[in-house]
């Protein structure tokens, strides 16, 4: 994952062990969590929004790329993964991490993996094609000058979604 300032919105969330959305299945334990997602990503026009219900789906560049695979829980839109999850789980609880992207530019990322240029343009053009960000699917959104305000927005709409 690139991280860099007002390039993604960061979600986390804890559910103790015992809690109504406990599910000792890691795989259905994130369902409600992608469904939310989903819910605020469809309250600002996106369409065709999918939350991931089986096992991860792994790639040739999952392993290195966060966005590059789908996991359960995870949002995608038209096959291109939006909103991305992990878990961290103990004996207390599980711990949800959610960001999804505002503009998905894999080269930038790729260019870091230190590859050859052949594979380097072939980790861009796979991840093109599995990932998407924000400033793609929801319409007239501009990061340059929407980037502080579209980070509030999505955070608002997804804590208006939790169950």
């Amino acid at each position: 994952m690139l991280v860099a300032p007002q390039a993604q919105v960061w979600m986390d969330f804890w559910v103790p062990r015992g809690d109504a959305l406990w599910d000792d299945d890691v795989v259905l334990s994130a369902r409600w969590l992608g469904e939310a997602w989903a819910g605020a990503l469809a309250s600002l026009g996106v369409e065709g929004l999918q939350v991931h219900e089986g096992r991860s789906a792994a790639t040739q560049w999952s392993g290195l790329v966060c966005f590059g695979g789908l996991g359960p829980g995870e949002v995608s839109v038209a096959g291109a993964k939006v909103v991305g999850l992990s878990q961290r789980r103990t004996r207390e609880g599980a711990r949800f991490l959610t960001v999804s992207i505002l503009a998905w530019d894999p080269s930038r990322l790729a260019r870091l993996l230190c590859l050859d240029r052949e594979s380097e343009a072939r980790a861009t053009s796979h991840l093109l094609a599995t990932a998407t960000g924000l400033c793609e699917v929801v319409a007239g959104w501009n990061l340059g000058a929407d980037g502080p305000s579209m980070v509030e927005t999505v955070e608002s709409r997804v804590a208006q979604s939790l169950p």
